[in-house]
């Protein structure tokens, strides 16, 4: 399981970005964290032809094959799709880590039962403004 974010454990930041101008702001070899939508589909077509590892914040199944069609590094599900996006991701064999948002440590042990990719603590998301 990737845990980012733990005190415990090392780990890169994601960087939260609202434009493409705001990419020059996150450090080399960062990954950069956005949220699914029609508005963002600029960024994330200029992410994926340049080869930057990106995670995409998706609110329903639909954007689950979104984000991995997209080439997303990471797809970041909520809690409540967390089950269908593991399963939906091992059916058809998705590169990209499923990966949940977490507040507390106590949610891994529940995020490993039922086999998640990875949690995702909200402290190692740093917004980036352009």
């Amino acid at each position: 399981m990737l845990i980012f974010g733990h005190r415990f454990i090392p780990s890169g930041s994601f960087y939260h970005i609202q434009s493409i101008e705001a990419i020059l702001n996150s450090p080399p070899s960062s990954t950069i964290y956005l949220d699914f939508n029609e508005e963002n589909l600029d960024i994330i077509n200029h992410l994926k032809e340049n080869n930057i590892s990106f995670a995409l914040n998706v609110k329903n199944i639909t954007q689950i094959i979104y984000a991995s069609a997209l080439n997303a590094s990471y797809i970041v599900v909520e809690k409540h799709l967390t089950k269908i996006a593991n399963e939906i991701a091992n059916n058809y064999l998705f590169d990209a880590k499923i990966l949940i948002h977490i507040k507390d440590e106590n949610e891994i042990q529940e995020m490993a039962i039922i086999g998640v990719d990875g949690v995702l603590f909200t402290n190692t998301i740093i917004k980036i403004n352009s």
